[in-house]
């Protein structure tokens, strides 16, 4: 921001600019609005951030952030806990839930293996996602992590661990969107769609 705009100003626009997708431009439009809130208002969200940051942590066991011992998922009873979905992040659990369909339960991992990035996977919540295997009646497990480098090499090593204990690993489809173009689709894309068919 300009040397002309007060210091606390362009200190609140610097921190908004840390956060994922936000750059300078939006970080400053958003300073200039949290000025215009009224002081209740912006007490009000500053404590919201400090509540959240105080209160909420990590479910003792699928690892997906709650304010409370267990988090609501883990908490159903009517959730199939024989089967067991592993995701990167708590974003992913709420796009699947999204969907309405899944009815297992998650493991978050917080993280995928990146050695260029020093995430190794000790770093990530894999010793939680192996004693929970050993621990209950798990039957699958479904690796849905993203279709990247650290992606594949993830799901791979988890692979890898599970297959001994005699657990059904599989892995999400990936290929062609609903109203994609093939002429537009890259070749990776392509091939997971030929890869992945079903017969109709």
């Amino acid at each position: 921001m300009a040397e002309s705009n007060a210091l606390p100003l362009v200190e609140l626009a610097e921190h908004f600019a840390k956060l994922p997708g936000i750059g300078m431009k939006t970080a400053q439009r958003l300073a200039y609005f949290v000025m215009s809130m009224t002081e209740a208002d912006a007490k009000a969200f500053a404590e919201a951030i400090v509540k959240a940051h105080t209160t909420v942590h990590c479910c003792k066991i699928c690892q997906n952030l709650t304010d409370k011992e267990l988090c609501p998922i883990c908490n159903d009873d009517r959730r199939d806990s024989e089967t067991i979905c592993v995701v990167e992040n708590p974003k992913d659990v709420s796009a699947f839930e999204r969907t309405r369909e899944y009815k297992g339960v998650y493991h978050v991992l917080h993280g995928l293996i990146s050695p260029i990035d020093n995430v190794t996977p000790d770093k990530l919540r894999i010793k939680e996602l192996l004693q929970r295997v050993n621990n209950s009646e798990v039957k699958e497990v479904i690796m849905a992590t993203n279709p990247t480098v650290e992606g594949e090499a993830t799901a791979m090593y988890i692979s890898k661990l599970l297959k001994p204990l005699g657990i059904k690993v599989t892995r999400l489809a990936f290929g062609l969107p609903i109203g994609g173009i093939l002429e537009y689709a890259d070749e990776v894309t392509l091939f997971k769609a030929l890869e992945n068919r079903n017969e109709i």
